[in-house]
């Protein structure tokens, strides 16, 4: 899906009234933030690798950096928006993410790489729940006044950040034929352009938003056992959806004797979110609540894990081999489909007042650890010698054991 065709549906987006100029400023964004980063990030362990001679556990743990710095941090940026408002805290991500690129690309040396992909890190921690928790808001404000479901509303939002994620590496690709260094400097002038038409557009003060204070929102979060809940319900599901990175691979790899079908892999997963999400949100609104959008996209994504896991012991390879995978690869889809977007509708209803920017950003830090701490026991699981198709067996109870967690009302 092109930008054009996301320009489109953000003018019309189905059924509903259309969406709100600050809306639609705010789906964009999402768009063009991911073109930008995706130009850059696919490439960088190659970079710091081959380009740079780092090691491999050195290359490792920066990546780790670049991955706390963001998701960990969430929470941070989510309650800055709540204290001071969407727009200098979009604006403050946008000037670091320019600050971090143009430093990434002239870094040679460890400690200069370090900073730069921290700066990089942190800018996403700061505009990313910020753009999130008023697409949210606003989301909610116009299916209160008859506008159409919240849901679509952040499925059109996970659509157009989709499209950016496909969109950028093939951008980075074509600029990797200068040097990095150029495909980080397109990156920073992604953001430019983005810092650019938000101070123009994005308005000093939104209509509805109250500012509240830092102190005292995390003992409140810490108190509300159903978002808790909800938070390691969408754990359970990221870190699912991780395994595209982990075990994924080396499942093409076994079947293949090379990870070169992962590309036609993750390419299979964009073109079905960029092409399918919106059609599966409307199904769904009609007729699934919430909590069981949710339950059936665990179940498919369990169902992915144990497709792979009937068929390992069989021990097929070449073509043929790899097609438990894309089976694989489609149901996690699928899955996230439906649970993704509800989630995130979800967590409206379950924050204090003032404090939706603070909910937005703990529900991504607090998923992240639980990914951080279950990629590492799966790792160790996958390399264990257990029997082929236990590990797949073991991820597939997963998001069935998720299903339990989630709140029971919306």
């Amino acid at each position: 899906m092109t930008a054009p065709s996301i320009g489109r549906l953000v003018g019309n987006p189905g059924r509903g009234a259309p969406l709100s100029p600050l809306l639609r400023l705010l789906i964009v964004t999402q768009l063009a933030f991911n073109v930008g980063f995706f130009a850059v990030l696919p490439f960088l362990s190659e970079h710091l690798g081959q380009g740079i001679g780092m090691a491999g556990w050195l290359v490792g743990f920066v990546l780790g950096l670049r991955t706390f710095s963001q998701q960990g941090l969430f929470v941070v940026g989510g309650a800055l928006t709540d204290r001071y408002g969407i727009r200098p805290v979009v604006l403050a991500g946008c000037v670091l993410r320019i600050a971090g690129f143009g430093w990434l690309g002239f870094a040679e040396r460890t400690w200069a790489v370090v900073g730069a992909v921290l700066l990089i890190g942190f800018a996403a921690a700061l505009f990313s729940p910020a753009v999130e928790s008023e697409v949210a808001r606003q989301a909610v404000v116009r299916e209160e006044e008859g506008g159409g479901d919240r849901t679509r509303v952040l499925a059109l939002f996970t659509v157009a950040g989709q499209a950016g994620a496909f969109v950028g590496p093939l951008m980075g690709a074509l600029l990797l034929a200068v040097d990095f260094r150029t495909a980080c400097l397109a990156g920073a002038g992604v953001f430019v352009l983005v810092l650019a038409g938000h101070a123009w557009l994005l308005p000093q003060r939104v209509p509805g938003r109250a500012r509240v204070r830092v102190k005292g929102g995390a003992r409140l979060l810490l108190r509300n056992r159903r978002f808790l809940a909800l938070c390691c319900a969408y754990g359970a599901y990221l870190l699912a959806y991780n395994q595209l990175y982990l075990a994924l691979p080396a499942e093409v790899e076994r079947a293949a004797g090379s990870q070169a079908p992962l590309a036609w892999l993750f390419a299979l997963s964009s073109v079905l979110v960029v092409t399918a999400q919106l059609p599966v949100t409307r199904w769904a609104g009609e007729r699934l609540t919430p909590r069981r959008s949710m339950v059936a996209g665990l179940v498919l994504i369990a169902a992915g894990f144990a497709a792979v896991a009937v068929a390992r012991p069989a021990g097929w390879t070449g073509t043929g081999g790899l097609v438990p995978a894309a089976g694989f690869v489609v149901l996690l889809t699928l899955g996230q489909m439906l649970v993704a977007p509800v989630a995130r509708a979800w967590v409206p209803d379950l924050a204090e007042d003032g404090r939706l920017g603070l909910y937005t950003g703990a529900l991504s830090s607090v998923s992240g650890l639980i990914v951080l701490a279950g990629s590492s026991a799966t790792g160790l699981l996958l390399d264990s010698g257990l029997p082929v198709a236990v590990p797949w067996l073991v991820l597939a109870a997963v998001p069935l054991a998720a299903v339990g967690l989630l709140p029971r009302r919306r």
